[in-house]
């Protein structure tokens, strides 16, 4: 009796916690979602010409659909696009397999791949909700930090909405911030709450030193559960604007350069710049609001009007020649 007492209690002092089965079975679920991206070169030898790939950056990504879209960071995979060199998508088992981009949108640091889903057995991550978050519940990150493949860490949802600006050039607004560790080789994997539900996908660090200072940061599951269908259907995520084309000032607001023809904007009145015979410059509408909401840049004119969707109608406060405007405009998609 006294021998089963023991062997019980060292038993229970095995056991595992309950927050603990949480984050290995969220990992056994998630793991075989998540991919390694590897982007090559073709080098010839000097010799012999023989062609060989040498591997030139890595990330992460993860599983979409079934018919074999993937998701990364669109800095991932830059460098490919930029070079036209291959991609290759290492998955769960080891398998490799080539992958061809479908679209990216570097203002959210997003791109979709494309993998031959015949042969493999694809499970896409359920999708949350990053817009019911709380800071301080669990965050759980799935990568290939330094290409150490399928590597787990875990941690907290440190803040939300922060601003981080990105690759594209333009700030990405309401990131998530965690304090799990997120290294290079991270980039592109996902963030997931403890139920293993995408909450966002994980982007970048804030670190002198290159690796993880405990700031991480990841663009929100609302941006991907947008963006992603939009450059599956049109190779391009689509962005509502007024037709307008703006010119870099140094004023408060954003100065219009040129109303395109046949745009909102133009039916609307809005006027650009335009140019006297003697060579003067007259500026036209210089936009200052959008829905009561101040523009001081074209920063905020993004990510204001990136809010709504093609079809909703915005109220355009501008200034021009001193005298205050406002125009209502049907935002068009701006392909």
């Amino acid at each position: 009796m006294k021998a089963a007492a023991l062997l019980a209690l060292a038993l229970r002092a095995w056991a595992l916690l309950p927050d603990e089965e949480n984050t290995i079975k969220v990992f056994q679920e998630a793991s075989p979602s998540v991919l390694f991206v590897t982007n090559v070169t073709v080098v010839r030898d000097f010799f012999t010409l023989d062609e060989f790939t040498v591997p030139q950056g890595a990330g992460s990504a993860f599983i979409w659909d079934s018919e074999g879209h993937v998701v990364t960071n669109f800095h991932v995979v830059a460098s490919a696009l930029q070079n036209r060199t291959p991609l290759i998508v290492t998955l769960k088992d080891g398998t490799e397999t080539q992958a061809r981009i479908v679209g990216v949108e570097p203002k959210k640091d997003i791109a979709v791949l494309k993998i031959d889903p015949k042969g493999h057995r694809l499970r896409p991550i359920p999708l949350g909700d990053s817009a019911s978050l709380q800071i301080g519940q669990k965050a759980i990150a799935i990568g290939n930090p330094f290409g150490l493949d399928n590597t787990l860490t875990t941690g907290i949802v440190s803040a939300l909405g922060r601003q981080v600006q990105g690759i594209g050039g333009v700030t990405i607004r309401d990131m998530i911030q965690t304090d799990a560790a997120i290294n290079p080789g991270n980039s592109g994997g996902p963030l997931l709450d403890s139920s293993g539900r995408l909450i966002g996908m994980n982007t970048m660090i804030y670190s002198r030193s290159g690796s993880s200072a405990g700031i991480g940061f990841a663009v929100p599951v609302t941006f991907i559960r947008r963006v992603v269908p939009q450059i599956i259907k049109y190779g391009r995520a689509v962005q509502p604007g007024i037709g307008v084309s703006i010119i870099p000032a140094r004023v408060e607001g954003v100065v219009v350069g040129e109303v395109h023809p046949n745009s909102p904007a133009e039916a609307a009145g809005m006027k650009g710049v335009t140019q006297t015979r003697d060579g003067r410059i007259i500026l036209g509408d210089v936009i200052v609001a959008v829905d009561g909401k101040p523009v001081r840049d074209y920063d905020d004119l993004y990510n204001i009007l990136d809010q709504h969707k093609v079809g909703d109608t915005v109220k355009v406060e501008t200034l021009r020649r001193g005298q205050k405007r406002v125009y209502r405009i049907e935002l068009v998609n701006l392909f």
